[in-house]
């Protein structure tokens, strides 16, 4: 028996960068809890891989969105609205790296950090404000879930410049969101995750793991039903009076240092 409080069955979910890593960790975790799940990458090929593979766990539908530059925001929003009337829940998890130190980090490296962490996830909103607001339910609002990192609420011991603004600016348009959309009842919050097994993170590695020993007082990297569970709750009634904050899933690594 589902407890009524964190049961996401029959809603809508989109899940940016949802072909892989954290995202495809939020997805399968959605999928598996009765939410019709959309997920949205680059390559179509790998989007119907992925959606054909999280599919043996709950209904899920790729969407092919190069969120990269504003037409491809809007064709993923059109494409979206084009199969759906409501949503529920819209997980901005799409994110980018590039050369970043002072010596090596360039305008477009730059603009396309800045292009995907932060303005896609805004025009990605704007694009679906009609549909979010039809994904409101009595008690229960429509749901804006940005991604950010705890790299965005500290200075690394790595260069990571442009790549931490975009988070910490992440961080302060889900508030400025949660304050303009609340009032129509949709929430937006942040979850800045520590190192999870990703394409960006080996968490395997011998240096990460020496890392993630010494610094997180947990002594391990998160995992799939970490994110997933912090997703849900979110989601779910449970989370329903959660607006405007950023929650650091980083096993108590911003807390110890």
């Amino acid at each position: 028996m589902i407890d009524e409080l964190f049961d996401v069955t029959g809603k809508v979910a989109l899940v940016t960068g949802g072909t892989g890593g954290i995202g495809g960790m939020i997805a399968r975790g959605l999928a598996s809890r009765g939410v019709r799940t959309y997920i949205a990458g680059r390559d179509a090929q790998k989007a119907a891989s992925v959606a054909d593979e999280i599919s043996k766990l709950g209904e899920c539908i790729p969407l092919v969105g190069d969120l990269a530059e504003p037409e491809g925001v809007a064709a993923l929003a059109a494409a979206f609205a084009e199969r759906e009337d409501a949503l529920h829940i819209l997980v901005n998890n799409a994110g980018a790296l590039g050369p970043d130190s002072l010596a090596e980090s360039t305008t477009d490296s730059w603009d396309r950090i800045m292009e995907v962490n932060v303005r896609a996830p805004f025009q990605l909103v704007q694009h679906l404000v009609p549909q979010l607001r039809a994904g409101v339910r009595p008690d229960d609002p429509a749901r804006i879930i940005n991604i950010g990192s705890i790299g965005g609420l500290h200075i690394p011991n790595w260069e990571a410049h442009a790549y931490g603004a975009s988070k910490a600016a992440l961080h302060h348009l889900t508030r400025s969101l949660a304050k303009k959309l609340g009032r129509e009842g949709i929430t937006a919050n942040a979850i800045a995750p520590g190192p999870f097994p990703t394409s960006m993170t080996d968490t395997a590695a011998e240096t990460v793991r020496k890392n993630v020993q010494t610094y997180i007082p947990l002594e391990r990297a998160g995992e799939e039903k970490d994110v997933q569970g912090v997703v849900v709750f979110l989601s779910s009634r449970a989370g329903a009076y959660i607006n405007g904050i950023t929650i650091p899933l980083d096993g108590g690594y911003m807390a110890a240092l």
